[in-house]
């Protein structure tokens, strides 16, 4: 197969899977999720059941498509920093960003949406656990970290967290003001100062 062959068929998997996840959130928001089916969003989309199931692995999975997306750009802010760049800095402007495309306006039903929903919340805060590996494993990763693996877990769980309480918050930039030094307080008491 060529890579001109085989770029299409990547795009068309991706135009596929985005239209399915449109279809599916216009569906939700609506109707209502829970009045909504597999087999409608499929039909809506004009896919088969097992075509939407091989994008995506559940009705909630539909939801939060971006997920993916939002574990890469965590797991990068760490990879991807300047060198020397201190770590809970880096960790900070990644949510700031984070936090500010989900608290836009257009995002505000999906929200409610979800906060409405005990399967969506369930979803949500196991993709939290997920997103809170993810990172630790990122951290523990980076040698130029000193780091036990239980502070890298630690650090991760509580960067997602701050997501999660700012992204609630009437002010969440004020938010992530107050929680970000607590953070990197508890980074630096578990960081052993670096021998000269």
């Amino acid at each position: 197969m060529t890579v001109q062959q085989s770029g299409r068929r990547e795009r068309k998997k991706a135009a596929t899977r985005q239209k399915i996840a449109d279809t599916a959130l216009r569906l939700f928001l609506e109707r209502g999720y829970d009045a909504v089916g597999i087999r409608d969003v499929a039909a809506e989309a004009d896919v088969a059941v097992t075509t939407l199931f091989s994008h995506f692995a559940s009705k909630e999975a539909l939801v939060f498509e971006q997920d993916e997306d939002f574990e890469q750009r965590l797991t990068q802010a760490v990879t991807d920093r300047a060198p020397h760049e201190p770590l809970i800095p880096a960790l900070r402007r990644e949510i700031l960003a984070l936090v500010q495309h989900c608290t836009a306006d257009s995002a505000a039903p999906i929200w409610r949406m979800i906060d409405a929903s005990p399967a969506l919340r369930k979803y949500d805060e196991s993709v939290r656990l997920r997103h809170a590996e993810a990172l630790a494993a990122a951290i523990a990763a980076d040698p130029a970290l000193p780091k036990t693996e239980t502070a890298a877990r630690t650090i991760a769980r509580f960067v997602i967290d701050a997501y999660s309480l700012s992204r609630e918050a009437p002010e969440p930039e004020a938010a992530l003001d107050e929680i970000f030094p607590m953070i990197e307080a508890a980074w630096e008491a578990a960081c052993p100062p670096r021998q000269p």
